[in-house]
């Protein structure tokens, strides 16, 4: 009897339709097929546009950093499976062994973990500078320097980078500029626009905006190192999934309103956390008694972002304490999400440096980040009341 199975048959194309779909499909393929050997030379040579394999791009991921490139006034970004993958991408395949990198003094804790640790195991030399001062940025610099990284505003210290002063310093020396617009993103400020040559972000965060995607991108102005950047990614398999791409194409359809309401909230609920009891200090910036408040106001008008951080008086206790008693806010290191999530910096992103090493950028056991989302004001208030109440009764 004749087996009348069929092992060998692929669908080569989608049905034929007069219509198009109003929504981007998801392109979950490995792999994409050539008619023969001499379309693949095309393809990579550059002669014929096409995918070919997954890790070396697919149609989610470029679509998404079309999408990105454009809010950020650029062109040729990469998306990739993380934040931090873009920023070692960028570092990485841009940097060589015997050159020098300065990083601000307060960034994310991984951020600091590659310039303190793993950039050196690479030959590549690091120092940290305060980059609220384009001064001490400057006394930083050796003849090796070949790249600056800043976030514009800090993780999770909220500081304000003197992004003019160490971009204006950055081109008078021939340095590469990077800047980390996570926190702010490009609907409060696009820093190619202040000078900077490199710009990352992680998707993962504002822009995606529903913890349900891990994701970053990177973009230089120069097409060159766009290209070793991408380089990079491929080789070391920093590929984005196609489905964390496609929820952040689609997050991005709510992005500007969501950015929006949180920051309205975030507004209210610093200037509520300040007159609490037992609150040591607020930081938001665009607060007048924030330190960098009026730069934070020429750089980015209104537009504080979302992110809120306070220390209240005590130690360890009080702060479980508070993270115990803040009911119905998450207690996660992330950000960006539709609801208010809180995190605790000396247990999370910043737990890898000593006491003394947080003591000095201003983390203390009762210190804070909240990254506020789109609950109704006075009960993300009512919450945080309650919260810092529980804390100072211990």
């Amino acid at each position: 009897m004749r087996n009348s199975r069929t092992t060998l048959i692929r669908p080569v194309a989608l049905p034929d339709s007069a219509s198009a779909p109003v929504v981007p499909g998801l392109m979950t393929s490995v792999v994409y097929a050539s008619d023969d050997p001499d379309m693949l030379d095309a393809q990579y040579e550059g002669r014929a546009d096409g995918y070919t394999y997954a890790r070396e791009g697919h149609p989610n991921a470029d679509l998404l950093a079309r999408r990105i490139d454009a809010m950020e006034g650029m062109s040729g970004g990469v998306v990739m499976g993380s934040g931090m993958a873009a920023v070692t991408a960028a570092m990485m395949g841009i940097l060589r062994a015997g050159d020098h990198v300065i990083g601000g003094d307060q960034l994310y804790g991984r951020s600091l973990r590659l310039m303190n640790t793993d950039l050196n195991r690479f030959g590549i030399e690091t120092s940290l500078a305060d980059a609220t001062d384009a001064a001490a940025v400057e006394a930083a610099i050796r003849p090796n320097t070949k790249m600056i990284l800043i976030e514009i505003v800090s993780n999770p210290t909220i500081r304000v980078a003197d992004l003019e002063g160490i971009a204006a310093l950055a081109k008078s020396r021939g340095i590469l500029l990077m800047v980390d617009n996570t926190f702010t993103t490009p609907l409060s400020i696009k820093p190619v626009d202040y000078g900077a040559d490199i710009v990352i972000h992680s998707v993962t965060k504002l822009m995606a905006g529903h913890s349900d995607v891990t994701l970053g991108y990177a973009v230089a102005k120069d097409p060159d190192l766009n290209k070793a950047i991408y380089d990079f990614a491929v080789t070391t398999g920093m590929t984005p999934s196609p489905f964390d791409c496609w929820l952040a194409d689609r997050g991005l359809a709510t992005f500007e309103l969501r950015f929006a309401k949180t920051q309205e909230n975030a507004r209210a609920l610093a200037d509520h956390l300040a007159g609490l009891p037992g609150v040591k200090r607020v930081l938001y910036p665009t607060r007048d008694d924030h330190p960098d408040a009026a730069r934070a106001k020429a750089l980015l008008g209104d537009q504080g972002c979302n992110m809120v951080s306070f220390e209240v008086e005590g130690g360890r206790a009080q702060a479980n304490a508070l993270a115990r008693a803040a009911e119905g806010i998450a207690f996660a290191p992330t950000l960006g999400d539709v609801g208010t999530t809180l995190s605790h910096p000396p247990s999370s992103s910043h737990r890898g440096l000593t006491p003394e090493a947080r003591a000095a950028i201003g983390i203390s056991e009762g210190f804070f980040r909240v990254s506020v989302g789109l609950e109704d004001t006075e009960a993300l208030n009512g919450v945080f009341t309650r919260a810092v109440a529980a804390s100072q009764s211990v």
